[in-house]
């Protein structure tokens, strides 16, 4: 456990995740304490505040330290700040398989963050995948071949509102499968299982690329695992994990608020023609 300014960190892996401890985010913070959490933010990339009970507008405070919250333009909004999305899986559906938010976009938020108010009492975990050490893994050729490699998905922004049925794919968007992390310089793979296949290869290395790529991403060796109480705040880099949270719940009640943020150096670009 490491003591930082008015704060401790805990740990989760020996490669990203912890839990911030002995920091009250319904109070303001001081600049020195944001931007000893922004560089805990960079080095973790995923980060657990536990039982903040944040309000909507705190919610958004709390983001706003770390980013430019996001107005998504098909999400229900929360009466009280529209920059809050309220979700409850009976409504919304489960989210139960790889994946990284916003693909639709270029490029996708950089942030996403949830404050949970409603759990099962057992399970319904989520789990992230560090997809710049998955990177770190792969050989150089390899590395070499899929710089040139993009990803192509829908770009439809309302095929991925709550409870959306996906209709038929109008127009597409890519995204390199390599990623260069535009705060750390750092590079990753960067890819979801909503990809619908790859670009800049034949559609038969393709089909073996794809599937090999999801795989390895998602290896255990990469991943850590957080459950949730009432009130837990967690918030992760979009542009260097993906996650997963698990279906082993049942029908026990999932309700949470999720605010996003997008890097405000880069303004979106509209997708192509599919």
């Amino acid at each position: 456990m490491t003591t930082s300014l008015a704060y401790e960190i805990r740990r989760a892996g020996p490669r990203i995740g912890a839990e911030i401890t002995g920091l009250d985010l319904n109070r303001d913070i001081d600049e020195a304490t944001a931007e000893q959490l922004r560089k805990d933010f960079r080095d973790y990339k995923v980060l657990v505040f536990r039982g903040q009970h944040l309000t909507p507008d705190r919610h958004v405070a709390a983001v706003s330290i770390f980013g430019q919250p996001f107005d998504h333009p098909t999400a229900i909004k929360d009466p009280s700040n529209p920059l809050v999305y309220p979700y409850r899986v009976e409504q919304s559906g489960k989210a139960s398989h790889w994946h990284i938010g916003g693909l639709w976009r270029t490029p996708p938020f950089q942030i996403e963050s949830l404050v949970y108010h409603e759990v099962a009492e057992l399970g319904g975990h989520t789990l992230w995948a560090d997809l710049q050490a998955a990177y770190d893994d792969l050989s150089e050729p390899f590395r070499q071949l899929l710089a040139s490699v993009t990803a192509v998905y829908d770009a439809n922004p309302e095929h991925y509102a709550q409870g959306s049925k996906k209709g038929a794919v109008a127009r597409t968007v890519e995204h390199p499968v390599v990623l260069e992390h535009p705060d750390t310089g750092r590079k990753g793979l960067f890819l979801s299982t909503g990809a619908l296949r790859l670009a800049g290869v034949s559609e038969a290395e393709s089909a073996a690329l794809l599937p090999y790529l999801l795989r390895h991403a998602s290896s255990p060796n990469y991943t850590i695992r957080f459950g949730w109480n009432p009130g837990d705040f967690v918030l992760w880099d979009n542009l260097a994990t993906w996650h997963y949270a698990i279906d082993d719940y049942g029908d026990g009640p999932r309700a949470y608020q999720k605010v996003i943020a997008a890097h405000p150096e880069t303004p979106p670009r509209v997708g192509s023609t599919g």
